[in-house]
């Protein structure tokens, strides 16, 4: 009696010694096979990485900023339309006596007559008040501090100039380049109307308001005496605390500045920044996902194209295979492993390409490098992953093979 013939089999193992030796049998194919997946993980890391990092930098500038301002508004029309301006002459002397303050002022963008030309000669000889975009702001010293500006050149007027009334001041970098003012040693003078302003300072930059760039900004006891006081809803109170203080010193100051109507004042704290944080991040992170996705894709046809040429290019050993007794199931098997693997290593080498590249983009910025564990643990299931689903279409092409027409070839 003849034995029944035994179904071949093809044990883990094998498969993964058979695609192995594909994989080592071409080198240089594996290689560039796996390129795809590696420039795609790597990205993927990358991107994720830098969001992070950045995202943690724009926390910790957005927490610095952003929750040590306070800013008050008059509000005194509201409760009584005879109340006029609500902020007292003396606001930045009682600020001083409230704990947590480091630099408060009052300002407000002065109304000029419509027309009224603002530039370096009397009759304008530069930017107009009104179609220019140039504004002129009553700002007192205080206010100006707590913008905290960067000087190109000068310096910034002071409580001596608040309170003599001097015609100085402080222009706005987009300002002075508008109106050719590139230097303090000829002592320019900008006017606003026929009124003169001897130029103190140029402002680089600033941390907060970043619109009075394009101002000028004049003391405001000057501003008092040549246009008359902020009009009504107009004065703001700028507030520059400390780090931790802003919302006491928000409960503190209307009673402060007005103690016997407090409710003509109203401070608003910073807002909660973890709301705003989230948001920043999500946004980040879901546009940044985005670009990773792709590249993963990228990375994906690349191994199906790769591995599809290799079948091509491999059907008489599939044939020769299948003559000897591998069945179909085995072949595609072997060619989804390989496929699987070369993913595989793509994505461990991507992995560490892209930690590389946010500790070296976090090193020349001078960045804290912020990688999440999720990332670095799923990119390589990434790569392993796509080769998988890459690998499927060249493994079921391989697997139709028939033996007696590719041994023919």
């Amino acid at each position: 009696m003849t034995p029944p013939v035994r179904a071949t089999r093809l044990s883990a193992r094998d498969t993964l010694s058979e695609a192995l030796a594909g994989i080592l049998r071409r080198p240089g194919r594996a290689v560039l096979t796996a390129l795809g997946t590696v420039l795609g993980v790597g990205s993927f890391v990358a991107v994720l990485g830098l969001t992070a990092t950045l995202s943690s930098q724009i926390d910790g500038r957005f927490n610095v900023l952003t929750a040590t301002e306070v800013t008050v508004q008059d509000v005194a029309a509201e409760h009584d339309e005879f109340a006029g301006p609500a902020f007292p002459a003396d606001a930045e002397q009682r600020l001083r006596q409230v704990a947590g303050i480091a630099h408060a002022g009052v300002l407000w963008t002065v109304r000029l007559d419509p027309g009224t030309p603002v530039g370096a000669l009397p009759s304008g000889g530069g930017a107009t008040g009104g179609g220019g975009g140039t504004a002129v702001v009553a700002a007192s010293p205080g206010a100006v501090a707590a913008l905290t500006p960067t000087l190109r050149q000068g310096r910034l007027y002071d409580e001596f100039a608040e309170r003599t009334h001097q015609r100085v001041a402080v222009l706005g970098s987009g300002v002075a380049d508008r109106l050719g003012i590139t230097t303090l040693a000829t002592r320019p003078v900008v006017h606003i109307g026929q009124e003169p302003f001897t130029v103190a300072g140029i402002i680089a930059d600033v941390e907060r308001r970043p619109e009075h760039l394009l101002s000028v900004l004049v003391p405001r006891a000057t501003a008092e005496e040549l246009w008359g006081p902020p009009g009504p809803a107009s004065a703001t109170l700028l507030i520059d605390t400390e780090l931790g203080a802003a919302r006491q010193v928000a409960g503190l100051v209307p009673l402060a500045l007005r103690p016997d109507h407090p409710e003509y004042l109203k401070a608003v704290p910073p807002p909660d920044p973890r709301a705003l944080r989230s948001g920043v991040t999500s946004d980040l992170s879901a546009l940044f996902l985005l670009l990773a996705g792709i590249c993963l894709v990228i990375g994906a046809v690349g191994i199906a194209n790769t591995t599809l040429v290799a079948v091509l290019e491999r059907t008489g050993e599939i044939g020769l295979r299948r003559a000897l007794g591998a069945r179909g199931r085995h072949v595609w098997a072997q060619f989804l492993t390989e496929s699987a693997a070369l993913g595989a290593l793509g994505g461990l080498v991507g992995t560490s390409l892209g930690e590389l590249t946010v500790v070296g983009v976090s090193l020349v910025r001078d960045w804290t490098p912020v990688i999440h564990p999720a990332t670095v643990a799923a990119a390589p299931l990434a790569g392993l992953l796509t080769g998988l689903l890459a690998g499927l279409h060249p493994a079921w092409r391989a697997a139709r093979v028939e033996p007696a027409e590719a041994l023919r070839r």
